[in-house]
């Protein structure tokens, strides 16, 4: 890889955990899954989204934290890359969506102070999916807390990734349409984003979903 620090990210259901697995296993980088199951305040704030959300998300930003600094700053004598299935500052994205103004104007302050020591990544991929697929794939997993999530909440929380990564000029970001993709399940599909992810970027974002169309017609014919 070109790239010690590699961050994939998606919205929800977009297939971040299972991509960044199987990228880790094949370059035999560490791997730092996003720790959300033993979260207490996701169900209830699936079911009362006013009252939970301010502890929800400064319970993510701590544990994203602690985790993220810890596996960061250790050696690991056995592997030269990290593959990490999320970005510390989806911690701004949702929490933007989900407090009130007052909120997530102390919320920020909080996570300037606690960003500042976290190492950056040497590129982020995000795996773009149009809503209706990533409802399909929340479905499909069958995670009782997610049931319930309506469209709009994952427009708007895949609307404020691709707005905030306007706003970071010192990273390489790359944006795949993955709409027609299916790199779980066929090895030609894992291996073409496996290749984009292979190439050299400079700083800024770079929309892929060109590449994707020619390469179904390629398919097609």
């Amino acid at each position: 890889m070109n790239y010690n620090y590699l961050v994939i990210e998606g919205c929800i259901g977009a297939g971040k955990t299972c991509f960044s697995k199987r990228l880790a296993d094949d370059y035999n980088a560490r791997i730092i899954y996003e720790q959300f199951a033993d979260n207490s305040f996701l169900p209830k704030f699936y079911e009362d989204p006013q009252r939970y959300a301010f502890p929800l998300e400064m319970s993510f930003l701590t544990d994203r934290y602690n985790q993220l600094k810890n596996k960061l700053t250790q050696t690991d004598l056995f592997s030269q890359y990290t593959v990490a299935d999320y970005f510390i500052d989806k911690c701004v994205i949702f929490s933007k969506n989900n407090l009130n103004t007052d909120e997530y104007s102390l919320y920020l302050k909080i996570f300037d102070i606690i960003n500042s020591f976290i190492p950056k990544p040497d590129l982020i991929v995000y795996l773009y999916k149009d809503v209706d697929l990533l409802l399909k794939n929340i479905k499909k997993r069958g995670r009782d807390f997610e049931q319930n999530i309506d469209y709009k909440y994952l427009d708007d929380i895949q609307k404020g990734y691709l707005d905030y990564f306007k706003l970071l000029s010192n990273t390489p970001i790359v944006i795949i349409d993955t709409n027609q993709l299916d790199f779980v399940n066929s090895e030609e599909d894992y291996q073409y984003l496996k290749n984009i992810i292979n190439q050299k970027y400079e700083n800024g974002i770079h929309y892929l979903a060109e590449f994707n169309h020619l390469l179904f017609q390629e398919k097609s014919e």
